[in-house]
C-alpha cells in the first residue's frame, strides 16, 4: 500500500511518537498509518514496545512527544480523547471481566455509551451467537474458562460497532487447540465486517494468518512493514529475518561478482547466489528453511539444478507437525525442512552423512552494517 496521510481511507496517523521510561526511549515510531478496513498486525519480540506504541494509537496512554491524528484531526485534549474513545474497542491479553454475569459485560459497554432499548439486545445477542457463547449468558463472568472469557470479551468488543479495534496479545493465554479455534472465528468474523484493526502479537502465525498488512517492532522502532508475504519471505536486515524466522541466516563476504550472480564465502564453503553486490562486500545469506534439499552421499551425482551442494553431517532431527526439521553441520549450522515420510524413508538421524542442496535464486543476499 502506498497511500498518503492525507488520502480518505487512511483512519490513524502517528507522527513522531516518542515514549521514555527512566531515561531510556522505549518508542521512537517517525509515520505509522492504519487504513480503513485493513488489519495492521505488529510483531516484535518481548520488550520492543509493541503493547506501548498500541496504547499511544489508542490514546490509552499520552506518548511523550508526537500526535496521533484520527481522519486528519489531531487528538489531544481530554475532549477529542473521549470522542475518540467512543468510536474504539480494546481487547487486552486479560479478558478483564466483571464479576457479573455474561450478558452483563457484554451489554455493559453497550449502557454506556446510552445506547437504548431493544437494540442493547439485539447487539448482545448476535455477537454472543457469533462467537458461541449465547448458552453462557445467565453465567457468572469469572466462572468461565479461559476461552469462554476470550469470547465473551471479543463479543464485548464487536457489539460496539467499534470504527478501530485494538487488540492486545489477545490469545497468548490460551492452550493450542482453544486457540486455534478461536482464532479461525476471529478471522472469519474480520473478513465479515471489514472493521479496521490493530493488533499487536509476538506470534508470526498469527500475523500470516491475520494481517493485510505487517509492522516488525524492533527496540521500538519499526524495522520493516509491508505484507506478510513482503516481510516474512524478503526481511530487510539481519534482525528482522532472525525474529520472523524467515530461514537460515548466514554471514559471509563477497568473494567474487559476475552478471548479477556472486560467490560468497561462509566458513569454508563458497556460495552461489544471485545479487549485485562487489567482492569484499560483507554480507548476510537468507536461505528458507524449506528451500533446502537433504540428499544422501548415494544420491549426490542426481541430476539437480542446485547450483550450491554442501556436504555435512546432521546434527539434529526434531519433528514438527507433517515434517522434520533437520539441522546438519556443514562448517556452520544449516536447517532444512522435509517431510516426515521422506526423513523416515532416508533414515535420517543424527550423525548421519549428507548433502545440503539449494538453488542460488532461493537465496537473498544484503549488505551487511
Amino acid at each position: 500500500m502506498n497511500q498518503s496521510p492525507l488520502n480518505p481511507e487512511t483512519i490513524v496517523v502517528a507522527k513522531d511518537l516518542s515514549v521514555s521510561f527512566g531515561g531510556q526511549k522505549v518508542l521512537d515510531i517517525p509515520s505509522l498509518e492504519v487504513y480503513r478496513n485493513e488489519v495492521l498486525v505488529i510483531i516484535g519480540p518481548n520488550g520492543s514496545g509493541k503493547t506501548t506504541l498500541l496504547l499511544c494509537l489508542s490514546r490509552l496512554t499520552n506518548p511523550q512527544t508526537g500526535t496521533v491524528s484520527y481522519h486528519g484531526l489531531p487528538v489531544q485534549d481530554s475532549k477529542s480523547v473521549l470522542q475518540l474513545h467512543r468510536k474504539l474497542a480494546v481487547v487486552f491479553q486479560e479478558s478483564l471481566l466483571l464479576n457479573s454475569s455474561v450478558w452483563d459485560n457484554v451489554t455493559l459497554g453497550l449502557r454506556l455509551r446510552n445506547i437504548k432499548g431493544n437494540e442493547v439486545k439485539v447487539r448482545a445477542q448476535k455477537w454472543l451467537e457469533r462467537f458461541g457463547v449465547a448458552p453462557l449468558a445467565k453465567r457468572q463472568a469469572r466462572t468461565l474458562s479461559s476461552g469462554e472469557a476470550k469470547r465473551v470479551s471479543l463479543a464485548r468488543a464487536f457489539a460496539l460497532q467499534p470504527e478501530v479495534l485494538f487488540l492486545d496479545e489477545p490469545f497468548t493465554p490460551l492452550d493450542s487447540p482453544t486457540r486455534q479455534a478461536l482464532l479461525e472465528d476471529f478471522e472469519s468474523v474480520l473478513n465479515e465486517t471489514k472493521i479496521t484493526t490493530v493488533m499487536v502479537t509476538h506470534d508470526r502465525n498469527e500475523a500470516l494468518a491475520l494481517a493485510d498488512r505487517v509492522a516488525v517492532l524492533m527496540n521500538g522502532r519499526i524495522g520493516q512493514i509491508g505484507t506478510p508475504a513482503e516481510v516474512f519471505s524478503s526481511p530487510v536486515n539481519e534482525d528482522v529475518a532472525a525474529f520472523v524466522e524467515s530461514g537460515n541466516i548466514l554471514r559471509g563476504v563477497v568473494a567474487a561478482q559476475s552478471e548479477g550472480l556472486v560467490s560468497i564465502q561462509v566458513e569454508n564453503h563458497q556460495i552461489e547466489a544471485a545479487s549485485e553486490l562487489t567482492a569484499g562486500t560483507d554480507v548476510i545469506v537468507l536461505l528458507p528453511f524449506d528451500d533446502v534439499t537433504v540428499m544422501l552421499p548415494s544420491a549426490e551425482k542426481m541430476t539437480t539444478s542446485a547450483r550450491n551442494r554442501l556436504s555435512g553431517e546432521i546434527m539434529r532431527v526434531f519433528p514438527i507437525g507433517s515434517q522434520v526439521r533437520v539441522t546438519i553441520d556443514c562448517g556452520f549450522p544449516l536447517i532444512a525442512l522435509v517431510t516426515r515420510r521422506s526423513a523416515e524413508e532416508m533414515g535420517l538421524k543424527k550423525g548421519t552423512p549428507v548433502y545440503a542442496a539449494f538453488k542460488a535464486v532461493s537465496t537473498r543476499v544484503i549488505k551487511r552494517h
